[in-house]
Parts: C-alpha cells; sequence; structure tokens
C-alpha cells in the first residue's frame, strides 16, 4: 500500500514541477486565446483524472438516493466510502488487489454492485461513472424510466456472515450464527457483541395480522377466488389506508396463501420455500440488510453478495454540514 502511494506521490510531484516550467516557458511567449483556451482545458483534464483515479482506488464520494438506511444514512447524505478497506478494486467490478487480509466485518456498512442493476450497456456505464466521478457525486445520468437515481451502488449493512441462518418474522430478524445450535433474535445478538443499534423497524408490530391479510386476499384475487373468509377482510381493514408496510411480509403471506389453494402445485411451495426457510449464507459471502427494515431493498429479496462484489465502506458523511462525522 505504501508503495502505491509513494508511486502516486512521485507521479503527481513530476507532473506538477514539469507543469510549472512549461507556465514560466509560456509567460516568455505571447499568449493567444487558443493558448489561454487550451491552458485552462489542460488544467481541467488534469483535474479530472486525478479525481477519478482517487474515486478509483483511494476513496470515494457517495450520495444516498434511497431511505433503505434511514436513520443512519438518510436521502440526499453524502458519504466518504474508503476504496481500500477490503483491497483496491484494479477497475470498476474488477478484481481486488490486498484484499487476502482485508475482509469485511459484521456490522460494516458497506457499498456494493447491486446484484440487479439494469446496464445501459457499457459505453454508458462508463460515461455516466466518469462523470459521477468527476463531478464529486453531484451529477449522476444514471436515471430509470420514472427519472429516480438507479442504483448502480447498494449501501446496506453487513449482517449475515458465512455459515449464518437468518429468518424474517414479522418484521423482525432471527439469526443462527455459525455453530449455533438456536436462533437467537437479532436484537439480543447486537447487544450481546456490541454492534450498532441502526437497525429499527418502523411498522407498528399490531399491524402485521393485517398485513398478512392483505397477502392472503391478494393471493385470493390472483387466484380469481371471490368466497373470501370474513376473518380476512376484518384484519384487512387495519392497513388497507396505511402508507408502509413490510413487503417482506405480504409477500411471505401470499405465497403461503397459494400453497393452500393449490398443494400439488410444486412452483408456489419452492416461491414460499424461500420464506419459510430463510436465508443460509455461505462462505465468502455476506447478506447485506438495510437499517430502515421496512423499507428496503436487500438480501432478503436477492440474497447474500459475494464479498468480491464489495468495494468499499463507508467512513464517514461530510453532508450535510449538522450531520458530519464518523458513520457506523
Amino acid at each position: 500500500m505504501d508503495k502505491l502511494y509513494s508511486f502516486l506521490e512521485n507521479k503527481t510531484v513530476n507532473y506538477l514541477t514539469h507543469k510549472k516550467a512549461l507556465k514560466a516557458y509560456e509567460k516568455s511567449k505571447k499568449k493567444t486565446i487558443l493558448t489561454e483556451i487550451w491552458s485552462w482545458l489542460d488544467a481541467l483534464i488534469f483535474a479530472v483524472v486525478v479525481v477519478i483515479i482517487l474515486n478509483q482506488f483511494l476513496f470515494q464520494l457517495f450520495l444516498i438516493p434511497s431511505p433503505s438506511m434511514v436513520s443512519t444514512l438518510n436521502i440526499g447524505d453524502r458519504v466518504i466510502v474508503s476504496k481500500v478497506s477490503y483491497g483496491i478494486e484494479a477497475y470498476p467490478t474488477g478484481p481486488k488487489l490486498f484484499s487476502d487480509s482485508r475482509r469485511v466485518q459484521r456490522d460494516d456498512i458497506i457499498t456494493f454492485y447491486n446484484p440487479e442493476y439494469d446496464s445501459k450497456g457499457p459505453f454508458f456505464d462508463i460515461l455516466s461513472q466518469i462523470i459521477y466521478y468527476s463531478t464529486l457525486s453531484l451529477v449522476n445520468i444514471d436515471r430509470n424510466e420514472d427519472g429516480s437515481i438507479a442504483e448502480r451502488l447498494y449501501v446496506k449493512r453487513a449482517v449475515g456472515f458465512g455459515g449464518d441462518n437468518v429468518k424474517f418474522k414479522d418484521g423482525n430478524v432471527l439469526i443462527k450464527p455459525a455453530g449455533y445450535n438456536n436462533y437467537i433474535t437479532e436484537e439480543s445478538y447486537r447487544e450481546a457483541n456490541e454492534l450498532s443499534n441502526g437497525p429499527h423497524r418502523s411498522v407498528d408490530s399490531t399491524l402485521y395480522d393485517g398485513m398478512h391479510a392483505w397477502g392472503r386476499l391478494y393471493a385470493l384475487q390472483e387466484n380469481s377466488i371471490n368466497v373470501v373468509p370474513q376473518h380476512l377482510k376484518n384484519s384487512y381493514e387495519s392497513v388497507k389506508d396505511q402508507y408502509m408496510f413490510d413487503r417482506y411480509e405480504f409477500e411471505n403471506n401470499r405465497t403461503l396463501m397459494n400453497t393452500l389453494i393449490n398443494p400439488t402445485d410444486m412452483n408456489a411451495r419452492s416461491e414460499h420455500g424461500h420464506y419459510r426457510a430463510g436465508i443460509y449464507v455461505p462462505e465468502n459471502y455476506v447478506l447485506p440488510l438495510g437499517d430502515n427494515r421496512d423499507n428496503s431493498s436487500d438480501g432478503r429479496y436477492f440474497g447474500p453478495v459475494k464479498e468480491s462484489t464489495i468495494n468499499g465502506k463507508v467512513v464517514g458523511r461530510f453532508w450535510p454540514l449538522g450531520s458530519v462525522g464518523i458513520v457506523k
């Protein structure tokens, strides 16, 4: 690592020394509009190249685009991501150097490549990243059809590790760490291991009966069944006007009802099996979850991610000014 820093430092010093000599020479020449424009353009190109190199190999400025980490990180927060915490990425999505001894630690807030990102082509991907890096995260042209920012990178908390089993029930996380015989609540595990208290549930626990009913009623509708149990209708009344709901629990009950409607439907049984069995985390994988458990597209839906796809660690927040500091 020291050799890399020394190399970059020497190259920068040599370049600047050369620039200084050229500037002295230019002063002795008669300046024209074209030489002035070229001088400014040359300086701008150099600045952009330096910024891109710094963003790729050392640190990156990142804008939080979604509510998945509220209130640890809010929409619009700008954070500093260390690009050397887990090894140095040779190029975007490429292999990492010096990564053998730099492993992700439980509870780190990580950035990783979105497994569900819809690429718009290599040219656009490269161009959008150059613009994003060179403007210090101020300009992002990578947008979805609705105009929202396309999340090429996700920011989540590293929760599950190799050998862990993780289940989700009514907004709560149950963990069976590697070597344990039983599941324990995430809250008790965090307290016992002095981990962050950032992860939380926003949906009131009394609303979960209504969400169970909502998912089951949706399955009945999908199967064109019009005879609906009255108790499901009554439970649904408590949530039908609610803005927030637990999508995972909704899908859990929707798929469960599909298996009850037709127990011989193997596709339905397989779909529900994902929710019933929970998630096993293989070795060299990490299960990332958002701190805002009720409103986060995370590992519950796309599963564990390879450590090789994790390209940085959030180490601090620099905007807004009132929230500047270390992020944990």
